[in-house]
């Protein structure tokens, strides 16, 4: 008997310094990023600028792996299902925030160790240059004029672009054609292809297309203009409508990730943003980097969340 117990406790042991090895050489093999988003648009971009940066600081690299649906709640609620071992990386984006309140997931930022936010940027509506409408109050107009007449697309039920939509309607006592995509790169071609009339979305979605001619924004959702190519875009404030709305992304992996493998990600991820590739990268997809460490993203999900609580509860979101 004392036998098979030392016997156990040698293969416990052996166990635990096989675990404990394994954490230290972390990584050792390939860690997946997942997307929760289609390719192309602003999160699938800065994704990729994260993965062809971090080579330089890790000795295994990150596979991006695009999983969109339910506004970004398929691929975010697969890495908070996974192994807490630091092998699937998400890119936790501003619907987390959302989503848990309209029952659309059944998880919350709580569910992530959050590594950092590298990302914010804000809202803008977007027309073809050969729209009729040559600002946001001619397309308030329009939309007053006929409800539910003009079709605005937005990146999915329940995304902050759909949320931000519903939020000029209740500001507007307004009605739109709500079409909803399965990511913002969809609602661009949607546009382009004249399937709907404007969109919401980030700028990073629609710069190419708005230097070549082919749209035009017609407003921000922010405080005060944007600098650079846009400071002639007006606010939507400036404009009577009292929405700001934008968007935000970072890293997380789920809760019961080892400390050393947290710490680890967190250290990468610090030098990935102070790497002047990365701030390059960021810069030519027109991608605005917010960097805030662990614990600050944490509490600043945490705020994002009951913010946006209190606003859905005032607003249309099935629509």
């Amino acid at each position: 008997m004392k036998w098979t117990n030392a016997i156990t406790l040698v293969i416990l042991a052996v166990a635990g310094m096989t675990g404990g090895q394994a954490q230290a050489d972390y990584p050792d093999h390939p860690v997946e990023l997942i997307v929760p988003s289609s390719p192309g648009g602003g999160t699938d971009l800065m994704a990729r600028v994260i993965a062809e940066v971090s080579a330089k600081y890790m000795k295994q690299p990150f596979v991006v792996s695009n999983k969109p649906g339910a506004g970004g709640g398929i691929g975010m609620g697969e890495v908070r299902r996974a192994k807490p071992d630091g092998y699937k990386v998400a890119v936790l984006i501003s619907e987390l925030a959302i989503l848990p309140h309209l029952k659309m997931i059944p998880f919350t930022e709580q569910d992530f160790v959050p590594i950092a936010r590298l990302n914010g940027d804000p809202g803008t509506i977007v027309v073809k240059s050969d729209a009729p409408w040559k600002n946001v109050q001619d397309l308030i107009g329009a939309a007053r004029q006929n409800p539910g007449g003009v079709s605005l697309g937005n990146a999915g039920v329940g995304t902050i672009w759909h949320l931000a939509a519903a939020a000029i309607e209740r500001d507007q006592h307004v009605i739109f054609n709500n079409i909803s995509f399965q990511g913002a790169a969809p609602s661009v071609t949607a546009l382009l292809g004249g399937h709907v009339q404007a969109i919401v979305v980030s700028p990073v979605e629609v710069n190419s297309y708005i230097r070549s001619g082919q749209l035009r924004m017609l407003g921000v959702m922010t405080d005060a203009r944007l600098a650079g190519e846009y400071a002639k875009v007006p606010t939507l404030k400036e404009g009577g409508i009292n929405v700001t709305v934008g968007t935000w992304r970072g890293l997380g992996v789920p809760k019961n990730t080892p400390e050393n493998v947290v710490a680890r990600l967190r250290d990468v991820s610090r030098k990935i943003v102070e790497d002047p590739k990365f701030k390059e990268g960021m810069a030519h997809a027109n991608l605005a980097v917010s960097y805030q460490e662990g614990p600050a993203f944490a509490k600043f999900m945490a705020q994002q969340s009951d913010y946006f609580k209190g606003l859905i509860a005032t607003v249309d979101m099935k629509k």
